[in-house]
């Protein structure tokens, strides 16, 4: 902006909703004061830097709403929204505190039993040791993805023959891996 505008003139011209530049200006002279407000309340940069835009969006809106009653007074207004946002941090985290603190071992997960680990050397010489079509049933389900269809056409066998067939192999992968049915 060539004029630099007062504080009740920027608030009129984006009241009437038309003037993006006197937005622009805003954000350029009440960035910085709400960081620094941040800065010292909240400790921690990125919490200030999230301070500023929520800040700047509520003020945004309550003065495109034309919600801010006395024009010249925008600073206070807007270090007013600050200590309120803050205000509101601080309580959500109290509150988020003494419920975790209540009913944190409530939500832990329960403890699963562990999955053995496969051995991979082993599957690979149970999987060598089934027969052809067996293993080829196998690798093209599993590895390949493929339909029973798929693998009957392949096989030239029924699909109720490819099912019994991998039902079997499976069985032997199990007896040879060591487990359970």
């Amino acid at each position: 902006m060539d004029i630099e505008l007062d504080d009740a003139e920027l608030v009129r011209k984006i009241g009437s909703g038309t003037d993006r530049e006197a937005e622009a200006e805003l954000f350029r002279r009440m960035a910085p004061r709400i960081r620094l407000y941040g800065l010292r309340h909240l400790r921690d940069e990125h919490a200030a830097e999230d301070l500023a835009q929520q800040v700047l969006v509520t003020t945004l809106e309550a003065l495109r709403a034309c919600r801010l009653r006395e024009p010249e007074k925008l600073v206070s207004f807007v270090l007013g929204t600050c200590r309120m946002t803050v205000l509101d941090l601080r309580r959500n985290a109290r509150r988020k505190h003494r419920l975790l603190e209540q009913f944190g071992a409530d939500l832990q997960s329960p403890v699963l039993p562990s999955m053995p680990r496969l051995d991979y050397e082993k599957l690979t010489r149970c999987v060598q040791n089934l027969k052809e079509r067996e293993r080829a049933v196998i690798v093209m389900t599993f590895y390949d993805e493929q339909t029973g269809a798929d693998l009957a056409g392949f096989l030239g066998v029924s699909e109720a023959n490819v099912r019994v067939i991998r039902h079997r192999a499976i069985h032997q992968l199990r007896q040879c891996m060591g487990i359970a049915a």
